[in-house]
């Protein structure tokens, strides 16, 4: 479907049919690669990206008062991590991404939002640079795919040990 799409220019694509790339917002160096990668991408087969930021809940259901502040903090901070990552895809695709908040288990909210919008296609996903962890969200989703839910989409794992360079070569 993206090889499709290459060569059409993106006005000739009405912006709500266009397919779109989801990358999981996270506060950490690998995600930041996944969007970077993730916005060339967009550009270079007219997609457009969807950032997915999953606030866990707090684990205090006695304590409200404590819980309901560290939810504001953690909305607070979500929503600052997906502007930062919304300007890096806008510097690279062009185009401002679509910003999504949600909250509860992070697997389950990236299952629910794909199985939800049919023109998400690809899940991007940065690797972490440590050899013997790739992270969370790789690690779940390659020991449990079905994550992923009845709809199956490639997930394209950005390498964290990359540079932006080696990025640039292979994003086109």
């Amino acid at each position: 479907m993206i090889n499709a799409m290459a060569d059409t220019p993106t006005a000739d694509i009405p912006a709500d049919e266009r397919i779109k790339f989801l990358v999981i917002a996270t506060d950490c160096p690998e995600a930041r690669h996944a969007a970077f990668f993730a916005g060339r991408r967009a550009k270079r087969s007219t997609a457009r990206v969807t950032l997915l930021h999953v606030i866990e809940p707090p684990e205090f259901g006695h304590w409200a008062t404590v819980a309901e502040t560290m939810r504001a903090e953690a909305q607070e901070k979500a929503e600052s991590i997906l502007h930062e990552f919304a300007a890096e895809v806008k510097a690279q695709s062009g185009e401002a991404p679509e910003e999504i908040m949600r909250e509860g288990v992070v697997v389950d909210e990236i299952r629910k939002l794909i199985e939800e919008d049919p023109l998400i296609t690809i899940l991007f996903l940065g690797a972490s640079t440590e050899t013997n962890n790739p992270g969370p969200l790789v690690s779940a989703l390659a020991h449990k795919p079905a994550y992923l839910g009845a709809r199956p989409i490639p997930v394209t794992v950005v390498p964290g040990s990359l540079t932006r360079d080696e990025l640039r070569r292979l994003s086109g």
